[in-house]
């Protein structure tokens, strides 16, 4: 169905730091590139995917760590708005972007158009801590959680802590800078907890969370857009079927599935917090309690936001640029049973799955139709430029994990053939 979209407002791609292969980015310069609007983009250099779609009228080459002062990365916003010379719908899909423009909406807000929030909010949003807390306000399921102020704090949690649990980093803003974990971690001991607590500093930057049994549970994904009023002009459900890392990472594999009881969850949360803008949640569904539990709230474009297109033709990207042009947002219902994959994690994730035996009840047996993340019959270079950068560093990290399970296979080996000698000469 054809989208009635002003032509005349490019739309501007928002990240940063150094993450080349960001297959979010490249979605919605498509999304919006081919309802004709002029697309822009940040890129690392000019051989990213991003920059080698056919959709991206120009990349601006910036290298940035995520790290450096807000002051700098507005003035940089403001010198390519002037390049562009005309206003400009922002589209962040990283939350240092979605935070800096929300703190800094006075100094942006002439030159570009974007969601106006309580300034404050994207920032407690994209933080564990404030999350949870605001959870806690209104009364929205989160997992059990601690956030230790010091190391003797987490001598005493882990006491009475029950294992495993999970650890992360408690603020968005520091995982570049100072991370205490790479990413989510399962803990299975006091003794595991302690010794990687003691690399954490004075102030540990971390948040120890309940650990909910993937035997036990299933991840949703909610995916929508939300005008001044916080109320949905488009809003998506789906049920995550692989992650890369396997169980805590980004979705590789994920299905469109209705699911009201969870739309009318984050619809209310997000009217009582009053958020405007697009959203990435994720949640897990606990079978022991029956309660979805939310787990991170994305105040930004997610990555796989393309799974989810209503039958009118509208993701949230195109509601959000529609809305903040002036046009109306058509309705429809979403595509059930579409898929989406993103070629380069989905096979190690696969594999992955297969050994541990998880399954997705609610994921359908057959799709209704896939999207995939990169390749693309009308955009075929994003995807033959991320193979040229995926490969490399993708088959050392595959030889890397191959020589680790060598290695834990012959130190088990080895340990048994010990142990079988031992009782040999006890036997004599």
């Amino acid at each position: 169905m054809p989208v009635d979209a002003d032509q005349d407002v490019p739309g501007l791609i928002v990240k940063f730091g150094d993450y080349p292969l960001h297959h979010g980015g490249v979605g919605a310069i498509r999304s919006l590139g081919r309802l004709g609007i002029p697309m822009y983009a940040i890129a690392e250099d000019r051989y990213t995917p991003a920059a080698a779609s056919r959709y991206l009228r120009s990349a601006f080459v910036w290298q940035t760590t995520g790290t450096e002062e807000p002051e700098r990365l507005v003035e940089g916003l403001l010198r390519i708005g002037r390049r562009i010379g005309r206003p400009t719908v922002l589209v962040p899909t990283d939350e240092e972007a979605a935070v800096l423009i929300a703190e800094h909406q006075e100094e942006l807000g002439d030159r570009f158009l974007f969601p106006r929030v309580d300034a404050k909010l994207p920032r407690r949003l994209a933080s564990k801590q404030g999350l949870h807390e605001l959870c806690m306000e209104h009364g929205v399921p989160s997992p059990a959680a601690a956030f230790p102020q010091s190391y003797e704090e987490i001598v005493a949690f882990a006491e009475s802590a029950r294992f495993p649990l999970v650890a992360k980093n408690r603020e968005a803003f520091v995982r570049r800078s100072r991370p205490a974990v790479s990413g989510t971690t399962r803990i299975e001991t006091p003794e595991g907890l302690l010794k990687l607590a003691r690399d954490w500093g004075d102030h540990p930057g971390v948040i120890l969370q309940e650990y909910l049994p993937r035997e036990e549970a299933e991840d949703w994904i909610v995916h929508a857009y939300f005008d001044a009023d916080s109320t949905p002009l488009a809003m998506f459900t789906g049920v995550k079927v692989r992650s890369w890392p396997p169980h805590a990472g980004m979705t590789a594999n994920a299905y469109v599935v209705d699911n009201p009881e969870l739309a009318d969850v984050a619809a209310r949360f997000i009217k009582q917090i009053g958020f405007s803008g697009v959203i990435d949640l994720d949640l897990r569904f606990d079978r022991r309690d029956g309660q979805y539990k939310l787990l991170d709230f994305n105040p930004r474009v997610g990555a796989q936001f393309r799974l989810f297109e209503s039958e009118s033709g509208i993701d949230v990207v195109r509601a959000m640029h529609l809305d903040l042009t002036g046009r109306s947002v058509p309705e429809g219902e979403q595509r059930v049973g579409h898929r989406y994959i993103v070629e380069n994690i989905d096979l190690p994730a696969l594999l992955a799955y297969r050994r541990s035996g998880y399954s997705t009840p609610h994921a359908p047996v057959h799709a209704s139709g896939t999207e995939l993340a990169w390749l693309a019959g009308d955009d075929l270079w994003p995807f033959f430029t991320m193979l040229a950068r995926f490969v490399r560093p993708g088959v050392k990290h595959l030889y890397q994990l191959w020589r680790s399970k060598r290695r834990e296979g012959r130190t088990r080996v080895g340990t048994s053939t010990s142990v079988g000698t031992s009782t040999r000469t006890t036997t004599k």
